[in-house]
């Protein structure tokens, strides 16, 4: 019996030109994270499963963590998140660790679902924090951040929006202005936490089962009143004080030219650990829109692991969902071959000089040494998306000057190695 050539279900093989786009998305989050002061820091793959079970929420411990228990009896689980681990590490160094603490990584997750377009078992990451900061100053740095994550690929204002909430504004309108206890209050934040997925007859619907038969039709129109575009537009009694932090931040946004910030009532973030203002990107291609990328503070996490807590501020681009951005708007460049040159061997010659020349001039340089004929390896070399081929043979080991093709507008031409440097670096 033959093995299956295809990857588990909901990863993806990487060939060299899928390396190329992802490296290039990485690249780009990396320069723009360090710019605000990030450092990078890396966790391990496995955690104790409690980690998870005590904030990230029971759906992500139950439905679609990765777990076992290990030769050591210990239940263990492959990460689904990085916010528990990172929280983990600051609380065990929380006395060596200078404030504000500024950390990023990029790593690999994996979570069970059902795979669909823009999201997959296995995924990768950005993660970026700001520990230590209780003013509403590190909210508007990470969103700040998230909004220059994005715009770095050249994405203008029109191409995506920033939806804001917050989590003490919307434990205010569950309990005191729509007057549901703790179960039927969460029940309502995951049904919202749906909303743009549902059409509004099915919202309806199981919105009055949470509310209970007697307050349904008020309840809904409760749910209707909040429903609204502009923070003006809200009732005035749920404009209080836990709402003057949205206010506070979308003003403060657009000072610093972040104009494309706007309030969304349904907006919950469904992981149980934030505490204060939530935020989502939303791609507004009109064949994509679905939010990209969201975060958050969680100011009550690394108390939970024995030490004295850290306000925090985080949030969390994933690569398969900026891909697919960053498609919809036609911002990805036309990605070549890493490798330069490929040298192509005439006769019974070795090129070994020539290539350690070049790469010692930091040329990346690839060697075609089989029996095959020249056309079918300048052939091969084009094919892999190399733009020069260099051709040696025994004169032009002699002489120091060597053919040079340019694969991608035929040119050719006769240069000597620091001439070829010259010509290939451009």
């Amino acid at each position: 019996m033959s093995l299956s050539t295809s990857s588990y279900k909901g990863t993806r093989d990487l060939y060299p030109e899928d390396m190329r786009v992802r490296n290039y998305i990485f690249n780009t989050w990396r320069q723009v994270v360090e710019s605000f002061g990030y450092e990078e820091y890396d966790a391990p793959v496995l955690e104790p499963l409690e980690v998870y079970a005590a904030k990230s929420g029971q759906e992500i411990v139950n439905d679609q963590t990765y777990q076992f228990v290990d030769r050591g009896g210990r239940n263990v689980a492959i990460r689904p998140e990085m916010t528990p681990s990172v929280a983990r590490m600051v609380a065990a160094r929380r006395q060596e660790i200078a404030l504000p603490a500024r950390l990023y990584s990029i790593d690999n997750f994996m979570r069970y679902e059902r795979p669909q377009k823009g999201r997959e078992r296995e995924f990768w990451q950005l993660n970026f924090d700001l520990f230590g900061v209780e003013e509403i100053k590190a909210d508007i740095e990470i969103l700040s951040l998230s909004s220059a994550v994005v715009k770095s690929f050249g994405a203008t204002d029109d191409m995506f929006t920033i939806r804001i909430s917050d989590r003490q504004w919307i434990d205010f309108v569950m309990h005191d202005y729509l007057k549901l206890d703790e179960i039927r209050a969460l029940a309502m934040i995951k049904l919202f936490d749906r909303f743009e997925k549902m059409d509004r007859d099915s919202f309806n619907e199981q919105a009055a089962v949470i509310f209970g038969t007697e307050d349904a039709a008020m309840g809904i129109e409760s749910i209707n009143r909040l429903l609204v575009s502009s923070i003006d537009d809200l009732p005035v009694d749920v404009r209080g004080a836990e709402f003057a932090a949205i206010r506070v931040t979308v003003e403060e946004l657009k000072k610093r030219g972040v104009t494309n910030v706007k309030f969304d009532p349904t907006l919950m973030r469904g992981f149980d650990y934030y505490t204060g203002i939530v935020f989502e990107i939303f791609d507004e291609a009109p064949e994509n829109r679905r939010a990209m990328f969201g975060g958050g503070r969680y100011d009550g996490l690394v108390g939970l692991f024995g030490v004295e807590d850290l306000p925090v501020v985080g949030a969390a681009p994933g690569e398969t969902m900026f891909l697919e951005f960053l498609t919809a708007h036609n911002l990805l460049p036309d990605f070549r071959s890493t490798t330069q040159v490929t040298v192509i061997e005439l006769g019974n010659v070795d090129s070994l000089s020539v290539v350690d020349q070049l790469r010692t001039n930091g040329i990346r340089v690839s060697v075609d040494f089989t029996n095959r004929k020249v056309d079918k390896k300048i052939k091969a070399a084009a094919k892999s998306g190399v733009p020069y081929v260099l051709f040696v043979g025994g004169d032009e080991l002699a002489s120091g000057n060597f053919p040079l093709k340019n694969l991608v507008n035929g040119d050719q031409m006769t240069l000597d190695l620091e001439q070829i440097t010259v010509t290939v670096s451009r």
